[in-house]
């Protein structure tokens, strides 16, 4: 169901701190996880299971970099090793699974498969983050829905003129053909409309860059969709005539829609979304605007997407239609699918070790 041998997005570096010396408990893959801020203050993640008596550790705390057992007090190292208990020898103690975690770009990231893969080298790369020429700001949504649902909403905007009607929706989306293509493990879906009246939202950015909102202007939707389910969405509007997306900065409002979407279980996952904006970076208010616009505009996404889940799971054996304006959506799930499999027979085809080490009761 998963592509496990990757990294996903499993917090914001704020979320954890704001924990103070409590850990985040967060369930990713189907494995629940703990992250708390080790020795150096780096963060670390281990199994939200005290070998103990099965307590979730999540509901401990932390102290000088070790996690601490909120049942008995047991005290958990970085690599899933005991380090010691009240009135106990923890040598003979079994060590729980730790998992390879990067900070980077304001996030935590965790890699939920085999740790002997993990590699820091496969991170993707954003031009956006920790550049002082953009400004971002996001979210977080906890969404109970198929990770693939949110997926195939990303990758096909045309629900903006339905769900999002009064902010970034309007008819030209549907009257503008997308076009779809697909290079190596990346889908790009593109939709490049001219001579229009830019929506609410837009007409918003146009006059926060110095632009007439009334103006009529060319607008673009560049979905780009990475595994194991990572999209970023080029979206803007210019003048009309001034070269669309490729316009010069003085005549556009141009951003890019970050979405990291990260599973739970098969029918819920972590939906962080933001937006990396190239016009007044340094204008903080304007951030803040656009962080509250587009929380409301996801929120309606997450409400569709929960009753379309709600729907899906009461009559699982349905068969839903395919339709031109699904293709993005389509094409990335074929990249998840054949990576599932390449990942799933490659498992399979390692050998077993003939036995395992246990710990013993000390």
């Amino acid at each position: 169901m998963f592509i496990k041998n990757t990294w996903y997005v499993a917090c914001s570096l704020e979320e954890l701190e704001a924990l103070g010396v409590r850990p985040l408990g967060r369930t990713i893959c189907n494995e629940p996880m703990v992250f708390f801020k080790g020795p150096q203050g780096k963060v670390a993640a281990v199994e939200d299971f005290c070998p103990h008596r099965g307590a979730p550790l999540s509901l401990g705390k932390v102290c000088e970099g070790k996690l601490v057992c909120g049942y008995h007090g047991l005290e958990m190292g970085c690599e899933g090793k005991t380090v010691h208990m009240p009135g106990q020898r923890v040598r003979g103690f079994p060590a729980i699974k730790s998992y390879a975690v990067v900070e980077r770009y304001g996030f935590v990231w965790v890699w939920p498969g085999d740790q002997a893969l993990a590699d820091e080298a496969q991170m993707p790369s954003f031009e956006f983050f920790d550049n002082p020429a953009w400004a971002y700001g996001g979210g977080l949504y906890h969404v109970q829905a198929d990770y693939r649902l949110m997926v195939d909403n990303l990758m096909d905007l045309t629900h903006e003129t339905y769900v999002h009607a009064t902010s970034i929706g309007q008819p030209e989306i549907d009257e503008t053909p997308c076009t779809t293509t697909v290079q190596d493990d990346q889908v790009i879906l593109q939709r490049h409309m001219t001579g229009i009246q830019a929506p609410p939202f837009w007409q918003m950015a146009m006059s926060a860059n110095g632009l007439d909102p009334q103006a009529k202007v060319d607008r673009w939707q560049i979905c780009r969709f990475t595994p194991p389910s990572h999209i970023m969405i080029d979206v803007g509007v210019a003048l009309a005539g001034q070269g669309g997306f490729d316009a010069a900065p003085e005549h556009k409002a141009y951003s890019v829609v970050v979405d990291f979407i990260t599973p739970e279980t098969e029918t819920s996952h972590w939906y962080h979304w933001g937006m990396a904006r190239q016009f007044k970076p340094e204008d903080a208010a304007l951030t803040d605007k656009i962080r509250e616009g587009q929380g409301k505009i996801f929120n309606e996404d997450m409400a569709m997407l929960q009753l379309q889940q709600a729907n899906i799971s009461r009559w699982p054996d349905r068969k839903l239609l395919l339709l031109n304006i699904d293709s993005g959506g389509v094409q990335s799930r074929r990249i998840i699918d054949r990576l599932l499999a390449q990942e799933q027979a490659k498992a399979q085809a390692a050998p077993t070790p003939n036995d395992q080490t246990h710990g013993t009761p000390a």
